[in-house]
């Protein structure tokens, strides 16, 4: 079982393609059947369905997980103002700046890399 190392921090999600329910459910603080919830009331959220309806999801599905947790127990949204703000361009541009920020991060840890071979 992964621990956060403190009540207001999730576990670091590990480099993996796909995690299941039961792992993101770990990963986010949320139980599986809200997560089976959120699916229907966040188009954002659909992860992939193999064998037996089984729940693959990959890290960007986690990663909007912990945003619309943040939003309804951390902001105080209900479900359907976390919905209007993933859809606001608010919302659009916040993500595109935090690509941004990850690209350029992506590259100066490149350029370290490249330092230390």
């Amino acid at each position: 079982m992964l621990e956060p190392s403190n009540n207001n921090e999730l576990p670091q999600i590990p480099a993996k393609r796909y995690f299941t329910i039961g792992e993101v459910s770990e990963l986010c603080a949320v139980k599986p059947h809200v997560l089976r919830y959120w699916e229907q009331e966040f188009s954002e959220l659909a992860p992939v369905k193999r064998r037996g309806n089984r729940r693959y999801y990959q890290r960007h599905d986690v990663l909007m997980i912990r945003q619309i947790r943040s939003l309804l127990y951390e902001q105080g949204y209900t479900i359907g103002g976390a919905r209007a703000h993933l859809s606001s361009d608010d919302a659009k541009e916040d993500s595109t700046r935090t690509k941004q920020l990850i690209h350029q991060m992506i590259g100066e840890l490149e350029d370290i890399l490249e330092i230390l071979k």
